[in-house]
């Protein structure tokens, strides 16, 4: 799985980043799981909580975007977007 993402503010994207799992023995949920949080700390953002809009989202879409309601944290920025490549 490769899973990209960025994270915006006021429109405009401040950071990229792309993750590859290729541990083939992996489970879908597990590979999403695992690019995630190695995308969350790429961007150096904290992983953000996974609500249920996220889920269909997710499925209908293949993204999700997270916003302040998805952080313990007050976050410096308006969205955190996902997306499998």
């Amino acid at each position: 799985m490769r899973l990209t993402g960025r994270i915006v503010k006021d429109r405009i994207t401040l950071k990229e980043a792309v993750v590859e799992s290729k541990d083939d023995s992996l489970s879908y949920r597990d590979a999403l799981e695992y690019c995630l949080i190695h995308l969350c700390r790429e961007l150096d953002i904290q992983v953000p909580m996974w609500l249920r809009n996220n889920t269909a989202e997710f499925v209908n879409y293949r993204r999700a975007i997270f916003t302040e309601e998805h952080f313990v944290e007050k976050i410096n920025f308006d969205k955190f977007e996902i997306k499998v490549m």
